[in-house]
C-alpha cells in the first residue's frame, strides 16, 4: 500500500495561502460542491489542459477536437439514458438532516476488545475511514476495537453490507437510528430555455461531454473526411447534483472534463481499448505522477455500466484512499444507436472496404481535469528538512511539479529593492516575458532573498533568477537556482533565455 503524499487538510490549506483553489461564493458562507481556481490555481489547470490537448489532439494524426454546446435538446439525455437511468439511491438522517448516498454508506457489526459488538454506519467506505468511523462508534459506546479484527469485520466480514433498504443502523454523523429508506434522485440539473417555465422549455445543464460529440459524429466524418479509426476530443464543463460533494475539488456539481470518443471498426476494439490504457497511464507518470500512486483497476462484471463492453478505471492514491481519477471504457456501438433510434438520422460510417455502411465501436478515456489537477496539486507535495545556519535545519515546503505542469515557471528576484539593482532586474523580466511567452514569469523583490526562494518553492517554480551587485557591477550574469537541487549556477543575461528554454524542456 502506497503511502499518500500530504493530508487533505494541508494541501487546502495551502491552496487558499497561495492561491490556487478558493471556495466559491465564500463571503457569502459558500457555494457547496463548488469551487474557484485562484490565480495559480487558474494556470496549473489550463497548463493540464494544454498537456492534454497536446498529447491527444495535436500531436495524433488520428483525432481531432470539438466544443460542443452546454445546453442540448432535451432528447439527447433521453436517448442516451440520463433522462430515465442517470440517478443516485439517497438517503436522509432524521435526527440530524444530513443527507447520503445509500450506495456510499457501509454498515455493520464489529467486535470490540471487551468481547462485545457495535453497530455502525461510515459514509465512504475507504478502509481509512472505516476504522476511523468504527473507533468513534466505538467510544461513543464506551469500548475500544482492536484494529486488524475491524478491517476484518468490517470491510470482509458477513456483517458489512451497504445500507440498501435497511433502516436500523446508525447515522453515521450523529450515531441515531433515524435513517429514512432510500429513494433514486436524478443528478441533472433542469433549467428553462425561453420566457415561460413550462415543461416544453425544459432542458438540462449537460452531466457529461461525451453525448456532445456522439450527436456531431456525423458532422465531423463529412466535414473532416476522416477515416476509421479516428478520434474526438473535448474539454468542457459538466454539472451533476451531486448528493454528497466532498473530498475538495474531488467530487463537485460544478467540474471540467477531458473527453475522447475514439471510433473504430467492430473487432478492433479490443486492441484500441488496451492502447488507450496505456497510453493514459503513461501521460501521468511522464507529467511527474509517482507510478507507486497509480494503478489500473479493471471494473467487475456487476459494476460496469449496462452499455459497456468493459471498463478499467486510472485510479490514484488520494488521501481518503484509491479513487477514480480516471475511466477508459468500451462503449460498443450503444451511444451512435440510441442516437440514431431517437432522432431519426443516419450515424452509421461508410466502409469503403466492405461497401457496408456500419456502426463504429467506441472506446472513451474519460478524466476530470479538477481531479487531475488536485492529484496533481497532492503529489508534487514535499517537506525536506534543509540546513538552516549554525547547524540547525528547517522545513522546505515544496512543490515538484513538472515543469510543463507548474504554474509559474520562472521568477525574478533582485537580491534586494536597491536602486542600482532595479534597472537591471526588471530588465531581466521584461526579456524573459518576451522570450518565454505563453507562461507565468513572477517577479518578487519583498522581503529576504531566502524567504521568496522558500515562498516560491511553496507554489512549485521550477527556476528563480537573482540579480546581484556582481551582475551589475562586473559580469552582467545571473544566479540561476534549481527548485529540486537547490544548486545554483552563473549563467550570462544574454544567455538566460536559451538556458530556461532547454531546461523546460522547451527545446530539442
Amino acid at each position: 500500500m502506497p503511502e499518500a503524499s500530504v493530508s487533505m487538510d494541508k494541501i487546502v490549506s495551502l491552496a487558499k495561502r497561495r492561491g490556487f483553489i478558493f471556495q466559491s461564493s465564500e463571503v457569502y458562507g459558500g457555494q457547496g460542491g463548488a469551487w474557484d481556481y485562484g490565480p495559480l490555481g487558474v494556470e496549473l489547470k489550463n497548463n493540464l489542459k494544454r498537456a492534454w490537448w497536446r498529447a491527444n489532439v495535436l500531436q495524433r494524426p488520428d483525432m481531432v477536437g470539438l466544443d460542443a454546446a452546454i445546453l442540448m435538446h432535451p432528447r439527447t439525455w433521453e436517448a442516451s439514458g440520463h433522462v430515465g437511468h442517470f440517478t443516485d439511491p439517497m438517503i436522509d438522517c432524521r435526527s440530524c438532516k444530513h443527507r447520503f448516498r445509500a450506495d456510499h454508506l457501509v454498515s455493520g457489526v464489529a467486535p470490540t476488545a471487551k468481547g462485545g459488538t457495535v453497530r455502525f454506519s461510515v459514509d465512504r467506505g475507504t478502509e481509512a475511514q472505516v476504522l476511523e468511523g468504527l473507533r468513534a462508534a466505538a467510544k461513543k459506546a464506551g469500548s475500544s476495537i482492536d484494529e486488524a479484527e475491524v478491517r476484518v469485520a468490517a470491510l470482509h466480514g458477513p456483517d458489512a453490507h451497504l445500507v440498501g433498504p435497511s433502516t436500523n443502523a446508525p447515522c453515521p454523523t450523529c450515531g441515531e437510528v433515524a435513517l429514512t429508506e432510500p429513494r433514486m434522485f436524478n443528478l441533472m440539473f433542469k433549467t428553462f430555455v425561453g420566457p415561460v417555465e413550462e415543461a416544453a422549455a425544459q432542458v438540462y445543464l449537460r452531466p457529461e461531454t461525451a453525448q456532445g460529440i456522439f450527436v456531431n459524429f456525423a458532422n465531423v466524418v463529412t466535414s473532416m473526411r476522416r477515416k476509421l479509426p479516428f478520434g474526438i476530443a473535448q474539454i468542457g464543463k459538466a454539472f451533476r447534483n451531486e448528493i454528497t460533494p466532498g473530498n475538495f475539488t474531488f467530487r463537485s456539481r460544478e467540474f471540467e472534463q477531458m473527453e475522447i470518443e475514439f471510433f473504430c471498426k467492430p473487432g478492433t476494439d479490443d486492441e484500441w481499448h488496451q492502447r488507450w490504457m496505456a497510453d493514459r497511464m503513461a501521460w501521468y507518470t511522464n507529467l511527474g505522477i509517482d507510478p507507486s500512486r497509480l494503478r489500473l483497476r479493471p471494473h467487475d462484471p456487476d459494476e460496469l455500466a449496462h452499455y459497456a463492453k468493459g471498463t478499467s478505471d486510472i485510479e490514484y492514491f488520494f488521501p481518503m484512499g484509491w479513487s477514480e481519477l480516471e475511466g477508459v471504457a468500451n462503449r460498443t456501438d450503444y451511444d451512435l444507436k440510441q442516437h440514431i433510434e431517437f432522432s431519426g438520422q443516419s450515424l452509421t460510417y461508410f466502409d469503403d472496404e466492405t461497401s457496408e455502411h456500419i456502426v463504429p465501436y467506441v472506446i472513451e478515456p474519460s478524466a476530470g481535469a479538477d481531479r487531475a489537477a488536485l492529484a496533481f496539486l497532492l503529489d508534487a507535495y514535499h517537506e525536506e528538512e534543509v540546513p538552516a545556519g549554525e547547524g540547525k535545519t528547517e522545513t522546505r515546503v515544496v512543490l515538484k511539479f513538472h515543469p510543463d505542469v507548474a504554474p509559474v515557471k520562472v521568477a525574478v528576484l533582485p537580491l534586494s529593492r536597491n536602486e542600482k539593482l532595479t534597472p537591471t532586474a526588471q530588465a531581466v523580466y521584461a526579456s524573459l516575458l518576451k522570450g518565454l511567452r505563453d507562461c507565468v514569469v513572477q517577479y518578487d523583490d519583498s522581503q529576504s532573498i531566502g524567504r521568496r526562494y522558500r515562498r516560491q518553492d511553496e507554489i512549485g517554480t521550477p527556476y528563480c533568477v537573482t540579480v546581484d551587485f556582481e551582475t551589475v557591477e562586473s559580469d552582467q550574469a545571473v544566479t540561476l537556482r534549481d527548485r529540486d537541487s537547490m544548486t545554483q549556477e552563473r549563467v550570462a543575461i544574454a544567455d538566460l533565455v536559451p538556458a530556461l528554454r532547454q531546461k523546460l524542456g522547451w527545446d530539442g
